[in-house]
């Protein structure tokens, strides 16, 4: 008889572990549900900004090359210009008609220098006119999500400050605690805490019924989980139901 009081002692001590385990990690689980989907917000916003900054930059630099283009083309028709006074001065002193029509060709050439030179400034001019207004709504755009991510980023480092300390603690004592069960039970343990959505792996019968799925639990099974001689898990879910310590039920 003392056996066997020895071995419901030994699975009770079981039970007790790994429902205390289960209120340690759950625990640390509320930590991180306060903390939300900021992490993930801030990581979004990081790429956000920085694509908007690298598009930025990139409509500087075609902005940069158009005004560059310009300038060239001004210079070219400045050029082409002086080179038709000086072709037209020539004219006056040629000796036949074959020099007359080579030096006209020559000024005709830098009048279409001077034409295309125009047309393309003209181009480039409307080019930077509509890229300019890309480049203000894109500037805009990134400052407004710069705003936003520093507001995150504020927050998130609040919520890390106020809750690391608490957290490093937990994480220390579920370290502690599963050191004191068995491994197999926390292999399994932490795979239906993996699998499971609320991170419930051990729960307890509520209402007659899985505190983890909610289907029901038999009469018979709710007796043996209260009787607390051997471990059990839910028919339906896989989870391990307990009758929590005396000291930890529910007044």
């Amino acid at each position: 008889m003392a056996k066997k009081n020895s071995a419901e002692g030994s699975v009770t001590e079981k039970i007790d572990a790994l429902y205390n385990l289960q209120v340690i990690d759950s625990s640390i689980d509320k930590i991180r549900t306060i903390r939300g989907e900021l992490p993930l917000e801030v990581k979004e916003l990081e790429d956000e900004v920085a694509g908007l900054t690298t598009k930025l930059d990139t409509l500087n630099t075609e902005l940069s090359d158009l005004e560059t283009e310009i300038s060239n083309r001004k210079n070219s028709s400045k050029d082409a210009k002086e080179a038709i006074d000086k072709y037209t001065e020539q004219q006056k002193n040629v000796r036949n008609n074959r020099e007359f029509d080579a030096i006209s060709k020559e000024i005709e050439f830098q009048g279409l220098e001077i034409e295309l030179n125009d047309k393309k400034i003209k181009e480039a001019k409307f080019k930077i006119e509509s890229k300019s207004s890309f480049i203000e709504d894109a500037k805009n755009k990134t400052d407004e999500r710069a705003k936003d991510l520093e507001v995150k980023q504020n927050d998130l480092a609040k919520i890390i400050e106020e809750t690391e300390e608490d957290e490093a603690k937990l994480i220390k004592k579920s370290d502690k605690a599963k050191k004191g069960i068995e491994e197999r039970l926390v292999t399994a343990y932490e795979r239906l805490r993996t699998n499971a959505i609320n991170g419930l792996a051990v729960v307890s019968v509520e209402r007659d019924s899985c505190g983890g799925c909610f289907n029901q639990i038999p009469p018979q099974r709710q007796l043996d989980i209260e009787a607390r001689t051997k471990i059990i898990v839910c028919e339906h879910c896989g989870r391990i139901l307990v009758e929590p310590p005396l000291d930890k039920k529910k007044k």
